[in-house]
């Protein structure tokens, strides 16, 4: 359905929530290295509980192999500095969703990378850093998926 991207996430936590996140949703995440953990991680395997093995998770070496492997049309990429807020995207099945590191977010290189199509917001108070990752990745795909009326979902 829609297709989350971590580009190099650090907390292993974030990234296990994600994991269940995409089993849940029927999404594919994808996660960009260097990853600030190992799958063998305690605290990813505890946060994705027993979704591991009904997710589709994709781990890329580069963010150049993952634009490879995605053959991306439409890529949103979540930032504090975004021009748009995350409500006003009409999405489409295969939309990329990406998120940067915990600590500092997406680059600016990265931010600006040809394949992205816009720079997408998430409302916060405006004395706040930012939102967790694993948060703010559930709010935008649901966000999406409810766009579709919760295609293949238990209503």
């Amino acid at each position: 359905m829609f297709r989350i991207l971590f580009y190099t996430p650090e907390i292993p936590g974030n990234t296990g929530n994600a994991i269940r996140l995409a089993a849940i949703t029927g999404s594919e995440l994808h996660l960009v290295e260097p990853l600030g953990f190992s799958f063998e991680d305690s605290k990813l395997r505890r946060a994705g509980l027993d979704y591991h093995d009904l997710a589709v998770v994709h781990v890329h070496k580069s963010l150049e192999e993952a634009w490879e492997a995605l053959q991306p049309e439409r890529v949103f990429a979540f930032t504090s500095d975004g021009e748009r807020s995350y409500v006003d995207v009409e999405y489409r099945p295969g939309d990329v969703l990406m998120f940067g590191p915990e600590s500092v977010g997406l680059p600016v290189e990265v931010k600006q990378d040809p394949h992205v199509t816009a720079r997408l917001r998430l409302p916060m108070l405006p004395s706040l850093r930012s939102l967790n990752l694993a948060n703010s990745a559930s709010i935008a795909v649901y966000e999406a998926w409810r766009q579709h009326g919760f295609a293949g979902a238990k209503l």
